[in-house]
């Protein structure tokens, strides 16, 4: 049975660890927003799913805190540069040793680290242990891309 228990959260750092080395880079999402500022926001998919997002700097090709997206006043970059660069990192990622718990969704949120930022979360079903998908934002991937 889940619920927020200490074993239960460290199930899902556990589960979210071993998901960690089959993350791949979704196609990037660069956006010319209406203040002509770009934004470069990059997909973490799971078995086809995205499961959060990633904001990178489209000067730095670095990622930035979630929760703080980048807008630069520049040319976007190019797509398969920003590919290569997400590549590299999520190879540094890391799972943090703690978890949030989401009552809404059922799901535990553990974070994942760049460097000293949380860049994005897993989250993990309680009691199935499964990775929940970003719905809306696998959505969002399938419409750009047909």
């Amino acid at each position: 049975m889940g619920g927020a228990l200490p074993s239960n959260a460290y199930r899902a750092i556990n589960t979210a660890r071993a998901t960690l080395h089959y993350l791949t880079a979704g196609p990037p999402i660069i956006e010319r927003l209406r203040d002509a500022s770009v934004r470069v926001d990059v997909p973490l998919l799971y078995n086809g799913f995205a499961v959060d997002r990633v904001h990178i700097d489209p000067r730095t090709l670095m990622p930035s805190p979630k929760g703080f997206p980048p807008r630069v006043y520049s040319e976007p970059p190019d797509t398969s540069t920003v590919t290569r660069a997400m590549e590299e990192i999520i190879g540094e990622l890391r799972v943090l040793e703690a978890a949030e718990y989401r009552g809404p969704e059922r799901a535990w949120a553990v974070p994942l680290a760049w460097r000293p930022f949380i860049v994005a979360h897993i989250k993990v079903r309680d009691a199935t242990w499964e990775i929940v998908p970003d719905h809306p934002l696998t959505e969002e991937l399938r419409r750009r891309l047909s």
